[in-house]
């Protein structure tokens, strides 16, 4: 079955967002251009992920002798976006698997999200029987869903920006075991045991 690609070249809008209170929150990717939205939901380690990937990519790239790319190290004010997610939140898939690239022809940041890839059992049961259990076994698997999102060097560090900022606003950490205290409190598993 071909893929169905939500493709994204110069999006109005690519940001991670998320519906819910702290400690119950889902997370969002969600692009935007010509009032058509997608949005695909993730773990918020992905997120976090995503955000420190891209930030390391725009700062190779603005280390290379005389920036050639125009990459800068702060996000431009124009470019800053508080919003919450459009509504409704529509999720298309979840996603499994992210990618990260750089098209210098454009100088666009490429993003791509799909869904964890799914096995046919019996093509699974073939292979499993057909090829030595020592070697190891390379499979390309062709996503039902793809999300594609081409940005601009500023966009992508206002992505960045926003991104990190949502994935820290979550639930405080106790400062004895570094685990997240929700209002009613929490079990510490610190030094104490408090």
């Amino acid at each position: 079955m071909p893929t169905t690609t939500y493709g994204f070249d110069w999006p109005d809008r690519f940001v991670v967002g998320t519906v819910g209170l702290p400690g119950d929150r889902t997370f969002y990717l969600q692009a935007r251009d010509r009032g058509v939205t997608v949005s695909v939901s993730l773990e918020k380690q992905q997120s976090a992920a995503l955000a420190e990937g891209v930030a390391e990519l725009l700062d190779r790239l603005r280390n290379q002798d005389g920036n050639p790319f125009n990459v800068p190290d702060e996000t431009d004010e124009l470019l800053v976006d508080d919003d919450p997610l459009d509504m409704p939140v529509d999720e298309e898939f979840r996603v499994g698997v992210l990618s990260l690239g750089w098209d210098p022809r454009t100088s666009q940041v490429v993003i791509e999200a799909a869904p964890p890839p799914e096995l046919d059992p019996e093509e699974l049961e073939e292979l499993q029987a057909s090829v030595d259990a020592d070697e190891p076994v390379e499979l390309q698997v062709e996503p039902e869903e793809l999300l594609s999102v081409r940005l601009p060097v500023g966009a992508a560090r206002a992505f960045v920006d926003r991104t990190m900022a949502i994935v820290n606003a979550g639930r405080p950490l106790c400062p004895r075991c570094g685990e997240p205290m929700d209002p009613e409190g929490h079990e510490c598993g610190g030094p104490d045991g408090l």
